[in-house]
């Protein structure tokens, strides 16, 4: 399979993504004041990873039970304060352990 038929392709991805993020600098030049829209821009970035993380989550695993093992443990450490990788640490050992028992019964 020859790479130089991607090639189209990679270019017409990479124009897409530069103007997605070109055009509203170009468009919009003075501040923006208006609270709504301020606010849906302060939140954009947590939804978009939300929307992309939760399905990842829930999916990753051999069995849904272990993925909601490891969200519920994840929650709680978050709940709790904990560091991020304390979370990612707690949330990875739930989905295990969670997985071995699963196999044993």
């Amino acid at each position: 399979m020859s790479y130089n038929l991607f090639l189209p392709y990679l270019a017409v991805m990479a124009a897409v993504t530069y103007l997605v993020r070109a055009v509203p600098l170009i468009l919009i030049k003075k501040k923006i004041e208006n609270k709504f829209i301020l606010s849906f821009l302060y939140y954009m970035p947590y939804a978009v990873l939300t929307v992309m993380t939760v399905p990842a989550v829930f999916f990753a695993t051999n069995r849904i039970e272990s993925a909601i093992a490891g969200v519920v443990i994840a929650l709680i450490l978050a709940y709790f304060k904990r560091g991020l990788m304390t979370v990612a640490v707690g949330a990875s050992a739930g989905v295990l352990i969670a997985e071995l028992i699963m196999k044993m019964i």
